[in-house]
């Protein structure tokens, strides 16, 4: 198939309304939805214009601000711009985003970390903690050594450091991202 000077004008004129490469093919005839793209490129035409309505856009429910909230909970509504894709037309719509304050972590002041008794690994027992201290390829590493539940590897202090809640490691995943 040969671009004749007409069909590239018909090209550039269908683009600039906005057409897909597909209905532009259908149009020209003889020629492929690739073969539309390739000529677009190396014409270094700009981005398609928006089609003129003829794709409906479906706009996100408007969120009732209205519902109580919790009294720590800082929000505003932001509207963002996205863009999606409808059969293949991208489409762009505005939508309404609910943004929160970031939070400051502060660690309590009155945790008390108990007294490691430093032991080694030969001198752990089914009742002392196995919490690992330190890096385990320099010489002062050890383990906490303080007493442990018969359930638990772990003294009360470092059970609690290992077996967190669902819902807090969630919040504290979702903190870090």
């Amino acid at each position: 198939m040969n671009w004749t000077d007409e069909r590239v004008e018909k090209l550039k004129k269908l683009w600039s309304e906005g057409l897909s490469a597909s209905q532009i093919a259908a149009q020209l005839g003889g020629v492929s939805r690739n073969a539309v793209i390739g000529k677009v490129h190396r014409l270094s035409l700009p981005g398609r214009a928006k089609a003129g309505g003829t794709a409906t856009t479906v706009r996100a429910p408007k969120r009732n601000t209205s519902a109580p909230r919790a009294p720590n909970y800082a929000s505003r509504i932001a509207t963002r711009t996205v863009t999606r894709q409808q059969g293949a037309t991208m489409l762009k719509e505005e939508i309404e985003v609910d943004l929160m304050a970031e939070m400051e972590y502060r660690p309590a002041a009155n945790v008390v970390v108990p007294i490691s008794r430093r032991l080694g690994l030969t001198e752990l027992t089914e009742r002392t903690c196995k919490w690992p201290v330190g890096d385990p390829l320099k010489d002062d590493f050890h383990f906490c050594g303080c007493e442990s539940n018969d359930s638990s590897p772990y003294c009360s202090y470092h059970q609690r450091l290992a077996y967190q809640p669902v819902n807090d490691r969630r919040r504290a995943a979702a903190r870090a991202n």
